[in-house]
């Protein structure tokens, strides 16, 4: 098989061709990185009959998804892939999916949350105790309002405000 698959074409773009002229709509790559998964989609790219959405698959029902991504957790890459399928209207065994998985229920609150502000409000301008207060030094500078002398460095941080 290797040997031929080496020597031989593949005739992959003219595979997926005839799959979606077949109605295939939904192509799930079943491997160790999304490797097929680009030249899937440039191949119905390139197909007349494919319209791009600009939603990085092509056609309004060609999905194209990688089940597994290299540098990603399989868990969540198999879950991305499942999901994206998913919303595109393909039917996903979930009771089966999870089916070795524990129950988790939480309890979620019956009313309304309230909603507070913690944010602390500004003083006015010209209000306050100063540069001084704040570790600021004034520079004397018409856009510079203050600097910020690092304790580590001896650097300086020069600040300002436009507005």
């Amino acid at each position: 098989y290797w040997t031929r698959h080496l020597r031989e074409a593949v005739r992959f773009s003219d595979t997926v061709q005839h799959l979606h002229a077949k109605g295939v709509t939904r192509f799930l790559e079943l491997g160790p990185d999304a490797v097929l998964t680009a030249l899937t989609r440039t191949t119905l790219d390139a197909d007349d009959t494919v319209t791009d959405t600009g939603s990085g698959n092509s056609d309004t029902d060609a999905v194209v998804e990688p089940a597994l991504r290299k540098n990603r957790p399989e868990v969540h890459s198999l879950l991305s892939a499942l999901a994206q399928l998913h919303t595109t209207g393909a039917p996903v065994d979930w009771t089966a999916f999870y089916a070795g998985a524990e129950d988790r229920w939480s309890d979620l609150p019956t009313y309304a949350f309230q909603h507070q502000r913690y944010w602390l409000e500004g003083a006015a301008a010209g209000a306050g105790a100063g540069l001084g207060s704040a570790g600021l030094e004034p520079v004397g500078h018409p856009l510079l309002s203050a600097a910020l002398p690092a304790a580590d460095s001896g650097e300086v941080v020069l600040t300002g405000r436009l507005s």
